[in-house]
């Protein structure tokens, strides 16, 4: 099949409520269209092969990397996004390829030690614009990735870079102009703000009691929790915990999302939507979970990051990733040439601040941990 043969597929099949490859607002950088591959699926593939994507497998999400080879990394928890929004979408007669694109890009602006590192850069940044990791996941695709000879970045099409720019968790919180608030994003990049949210709760979830950190009987009273694990002790008795674990954090997955699925119809009907124009004028998310399950999500929110986000290995680990990020912050700032390809001529677009804050934003876990011996232990070979 040809890109025009895929095209028109999406015209037939996909619902009027979904963004058209077609249809696209196009690349800030004009380019020729690929003979078999749609914009959006080669706006996937860019992702996929792009630097920053690779370094996602040793960054953390709750337990740095060399804590356990179970636990959940940015690259785990990006696939897993993957493989929810894909599902949310294609029931939806959603682009699944949009979709798909925006959630593997989602979270490359993540800088090495999850939202304590993203915490200390903002800060160590608090006089030169701040560090936000979704500004960096745009500034990354748009300006920083270099593999192509004719322009910066990975000139992504305006559809995933809109969903980079408005992606917005209780950990994404976009910073927008005026201009940019009066156009509702698409609802493939709302259907991944959601996946994101439904992965990370249900897995950090799972790796806290993998962890020991969160104790099953403070989890009865969690609603989510409770109902699912009633449904499969009465449905398999004799499974061991570790297959029943996995049983109820599948469940609860499968749970939000049905439930997110049916709602969004809902709302689609409420509301009308016949077309990309209601859509955008949207006041309120067309994507959205139930309010039944808008508050069993929150109860199991409150309970992670009272339970889990709070533990004390966690702050330990926290405290311990300020200090490292400061560290190398402060002596690369001090001495510039400490940088690795050090630029002769810092372009005059770009402080030395923000030079430093997009180098370490762009580090994994090992590698600040590496850079923080070679800089400070005396044994240690530079």
């Amino acid at each position: 099949m040809t890109r025009e043969d895929f095209e028109i597929r999406e015209a037939k099949n996909l619902a009027p409520y979904a963004m058209k490859s077609r249809d696209s607002a196009g690349r800030k950088y004009p380019e020729e269209e690929h003979p078999f591959r749609t914009a959006f699926q080669r706006d996937r593939d860019r992702v996929v092969h792009s630097s920053s994507f690779r370094r996602l497998e040793y960054k953390t999400q709750v337990f740095v990397y060399h804590e356990g080879d179970y636990y959940r990394t940015r690259l785990t928890h990006t696939i897993e996004v993957s493989q929810i929004a894909r599902t949310i979408a294609r029931s939806l007669g959603l682009n699944e390829d949009l979709a798909e694109a925006v959630a593997l890009a989602h979270d490359l602006g993540h800088p090495p030690f999850g939202h304590s590192g993203e915490k200390a850069l903002n800060e160590l940044m608090k006089d030169h614009r701040g560090f936000e990791h979704n500004r960096q996941s745009l500034r990354l695709v748009v300006e920083l990735e270099h593999k192509y000879p004719d322009f910066p970045g990975l000139n992504l099409s305006a559809e995933v870079r809109e969903g980079l720019e408005k992606h917005s968790t209780d950990y994404d919180h976009p910073v927008l102009s005026e201009e940019q608030k009066k156009a509702a994003p698409t609802m493939e990049a709302l259907v991944v703000d959601y996946a994101d949210g439904i992965a990370y709760n249900s897995h950090d979830l799972d790796d806290g009691v993998t962890s020991d950190m969160i104790d099953v009987t403070q989890l009865e009273n969690i609603a989510l929790w409770r109902e699912n694990i009633e449904k499969t002790e009465a449905s398999s008795p004799k499974l061991e915990f570790k297959m029943k674990k996995y049983q109820v954090v599948r469940m609860i997955i499968n749970q939000q999302v049905t439930d997110l699925i049916q709602q969004t119809q809902k709302n689609i009907q409420e509301r009308n939507v016949d077309g990309m124009e209601k859509v955008r004028s949207q006041t309120s998310p067309l994507v959205s979970f139930s309010p039944s399950m808008q508050k069993k999500n929150q109860e199991l929110k409150d309970f992670l990051k009272k339970y889990l986000y709070r533990h004390y290995r966690v702050n330990r680990m926290e405290n311990k990733a300020i200090r490292i990020i400061n560290k190398l912050f402060t002596a690369y700032v001090n001495q510039i040439e400490l940088l690795p390809q050090f630029p002769d001529n810092i372009p005059r677009n770009i402080s030395r601040e923000r030079l430093v804050c997009d180098y370490i934003a762009g580090m994994t876990d090992r590698f600040a941990l590496s850079e923080m011996k070679k800089l400070f232990d005396p044994n240690e070979k530079v």
